[in-house]
């Protein structure tokens, strides 16, 4: 349905949408326009799993570790097929920067594979871990306020309030630390090293 004046729910898509066009340009550079639609769905998902768990009974996915591994492990695939797509054996490069000293090539390649090799796992865990603390600091904020007396119950409540509009923050704050470093390391697949 066009319209002349887009509503309220249009301009957020857009906005969202253009987001991640101008993440991808300017971090991934020229020749990612073909990724925006992964970037743009695996950003949402994480949103929108962050925030269900903000609900009453709602369970936040991206709090397991499972979960978070799964998409990090298929970032870390998709990121490795372009690079040897796109550059060849040339996409090795990454593990030997330009310039490097012969006698150091041996130990720069280990750092730099064990570097490489991290992408994944500290995509999952700075994700689930982010998730997770909040909510455990919720839940012990809650659990003390109700072992106190009658009259002291409503003492934590603004601290509550405040932690929940904290956690809502970190939880679209993840959604967009995810995909910008995805943005990042698809740089290199793209352009190399």
């Amino acid at each position: 349905n066009n319209r002349a004046v887009p509503g309220k729910a249009h301009l957020v898509c857009e906005s969202l949408y253009n987001l991640i066009v101008k993440m991808l340009n300017e971090n991934a550079g020229k020749g990612s326009e073909k990724f925006v639609p992964l970037i743009f769905s695996i950003f949402l998902f994480i949103l929108f799993c962050n925030l269900f768990g903000m609900f009453p009974y709602g369970y936040t996915v991206t709090s397991s570790l499972a979960v978070t591994f799964f998409m990090a492990s298929v970032m870390f695939i998709v990121i490795i097929l372009t690079g040897f797509a796109r550059q060849g054996a040339k996409f090795l490069e990454i593990f030997a920067p330009k310039g490097m000293p012969l006698w150091l090539a041996p130990l720069i390649v280990v750092i730099e594979l064990f570097a490489f090799l991290a992408r994944p796992v500290s995509l999952s865990l700075r994700l689930a871990a982010n998730m997770i603390a909040g909510h455990v600091l919720l839940k012990v904020l809650a659990g003390f306020a109700v072992t106190l007396p009658l009259f002291f119950k409503v003492m934590p409540l603004p601290l509550i309030v405040a932690l929940i509009g904290f956690e809502i923050f970190v939880a679209i704050l993840q959604a967009y630390i995810f995909a910008i470093l995805t943005c990042v390391y698809l740089n290199d697949a793209l352009h190399g090293h």
